[in-house]
């Protein structure tokens, strides 16, 4: 009784802590103090997960809340989300991704973060995540290599592996999603920064065979164009590799160097699917359902797929803004759908609100 009244008070006293005045906190680090904000859900079921956001080169704590409204992400995923600050390494805050000679241990730093938060507000050490944009994204994988047998999955977005860390062997292999534009001008595609004038590092393409090796990947990946319905000069192509350890990575083709979050303008949200591919992992706070697998074929198709169901059910077509574009009663047997009016990519069948297979339009 006294626990559970204890985790009444803490969850009362947590819910909006990222609203009040005096939300950035310290934390003593190599004699300094370092600087770190954490977000507690209002609602969560049992300990919730820890999601670290790592920002971009240059900013800080306050901005990086100002354009992500962290706490609503917090109340709205049941994440206890977690944003520390980097130190000013001469040309502003800036995480040790190993891009320059640098003794501060952010490595160190986050894994020590983790552990006393952990502690203090009982958040799942077995569900622990890495997020992070540009520079952040750069320490995302620096941690998915050095700590990746303390994190359950990462996603860096904009971010590379830099040449120091590359002859490094990850300590395990890591779920590791990787996000990045194909005409990012700041950190390349190709590793060239035409800003700063330099290589930054490995390539994308270098990037996802170092993690293929890790991972255990064989063969080619699986490709997946989302379905393109806004006018954004973007496409979307998510590569799923075939891996003992998840690896998939999201192409945004005409993508800059810019962290897309407004779904109203771009077809794709990084942030959802973010979401999504951590949810794949354990300890998500997210409820597990059993689905029931249709049989769907051909597929990938021209629009004209067959289903196969054992019973009579509604099944729905969603798109991958969650958007239901066809919803159909279906019979037990052999059921063809005609798709041919919806634009080509990947949807999901889902049946009372649960996946029940995917169709991919070519």
């Amino acid at each position: 009784m006294k626990k559970s009244l204890f985790c009444l008070v803490l969850t009362f006293v947590m819910a909006g802590f990222c609203s009040l005045s005096a939300q950035i906190q310290t934390f003593p680090w190599q004699g300094v103090d370092r600087q770190y904000m954490i977000c507690y859900p209002a609602h969560h079921d049992g300990t919730p997960p820890a999601v670290f956001f790592l920002h971009g080169l240059g900013n800080n704590i306050t901005n990086s809340n100002s354009d992500f409204h962290f706490q609503d992400i917090a109340d709205e995923y049941g994440w206890a989300l977690i944003v520390p600050q980097a130190r000013n390494l001469g040309i502003g805050n800036m995480w040790n991704a190993g891009l320059m000679s640098s003794d501060v241990d952010d490595s160190g730093f986050l894994i020590a973060l983790l552990d006393t938060l952990t502690a203090r507000y009982q958040l799942d050490p077995d569900s622990v995540f890495f997020t992070g944009f540009s520079m952040g994204g750069f320490m995302t994988h620096r941690m998915a290599i050095e700590h990746g047998d303390r994190i359950t999955a990462c996603a860096p977005v904009s971010g590379l592996i830099t040449n120091a860390l590359s002859a490094q062997t990850p300590v395990t292999p890591v779920r590791l999603l990787h996000i990045h534009g194909t005409t990012d001008n700041v950190v390349g595609y190709d590793s060239y920064s035409s800003v700063f004038g330099s290589d930054l590092g490995l390539s994308v393409e270098e990037i996802l065979q170092y993690w293929q090796t890790a991972n255990g990947c064989t063969g080619e990946p699986t490709i997946d164009t989302l379905p393109d319905l806004k006018n954004d000069g973007l496409r979307f192509v998510r590569h799923t590799y075939n891996c003992g350890t998840d690896l998939q990575h999201l192409e945004v083709i005409g993508g800059t160097h810019v962290w897309y979050h407004n779904a109203n303008q771009t077809d794709i949200a990084y942030l959802p699917i973010i979401h999504d591919f951590f949810v794949g992992a354990n300890g998500t706070g997210v409820e597990e359902h059993e689905t029931t697998s249709l049989q769907v074929w051909p597929n990938p198709n021209d629009g004209i797929v067959n289903v196969e169901v054992p019973a009579t059910m509604t099944v729905e077509v969603v798109d991958m803004q969650g958007r239901v574009v066809i919803a159909r009663q279906l019979e037990p047997g052999t059921n063809t759908l005609n798709l041919q009016h919806l634009p080509k990519g990947l949807y999901l069948l889902t049946s009372e609100g649960k996946e029940v297979g995917k169709v991919v339009l070519q």
